[in-house]
């Protein structure tokens, strides 16, 4: 079974919900047959490379936020993050577009790496304020994860890399995609949002059942099976 996710390196609720989707995962009884595969989306794509200004600043002037809403926002995140094992920093995030970041996963992907680099970005942003648009730290982050220097550094501004983020944003859009995290099960079933883990649980359990409908076993002619339901059994 196929679950295609998109989200933004820059997106506080896709790491939430990158670790509520694990958790419903674990919960699925044929886990080990879904194969996830990570796909780009940009919330902003209008951000320089390098923002000189905090996160806060860049709502409220950007986005035209009051600043105490911004503080609110950013604290009930926190505490949402908190409840899954996670500890963002907003104050020392770097904010930065999230172009070349999105090219290094897809790198990441041709190596059988993605999840991994995806996870590090994440914890990269949100909690250890490294700025995902420098060059150099994405290339550390890469190498730290089995990738050559050299090929990671090719791969952020090449033209094909670029092509296929791109290509992901199309896909996006077709399937109607407005906000992430965003998860498609089988190309079929749609889950939007950091969802409770519960929720995914019941969304990959209903994928499977559409997947592999029971198919019941007919008795022979003129015989039943016997059977016990609420009103008692009956006799063969």
């Amino acid at each position: 079974m196929k679950v295609d996710i998109w989200s933004d390196i820059a997106c506080p609720w896709c790491f939430i919900g990158k670790r509520r989707f694990e958790a419903g995962l674990r919960d699925f009884a044929h886990a080990d047959d879904v194969e996830i595969t990570w796909h780009s989306y940009q919330l902003d794509p209008t951000l320089p490379e390098h923002y000189d200004g905090s996160e806060t600043d860049y709502l409220a002037e950007r986005k035209g936020m009051p600043r105490e809403q911004v503080r609110q926002m950013f604290a009930h995140v926190a505490e949402q993050a908190a409840g899954e094992g996670l500890h963002y920093d907003f104050d020392g995030l770097v904010v930065a577009n999230s172009m070349r970041a999105h090219h290094l996963l897809h790198l990441a992907a041709r190596h059988g790496v993605a999840d991994a680099v995806k996870e590090a970005l994440l914890s990269a942003h949100f909690e250890h304020g490294v700025d995902i648009g420098d060059s150099a730290q994405l290339v550390d982050l890469g190498v730290r994860h089995g990738l050559d220097a050299a090929e990671v550094r090719a791969a952020l501004d090449d033209p094909q890399v670029r092509s296929e983020v791109e290509q992901d944003f199309a896909r996006a859009r077709s399937y109607g995609i407005q906000g992430v995290p965003f998860f498609v099960i089988d190309e079929k079933f749609g889950v939007s949002g950091a969802q409770p883990a519960a929720t995914f649980t019941a969304a990959l359990e209903q994928a499977w059942q559409d997947a592999h409908p029971l198919v019941m076993q007919q008795a022979g002619q003129g015989s039943a099976g016997a059977v016990c339901g609420p009103d008692g059994c009956s006799a063969p």
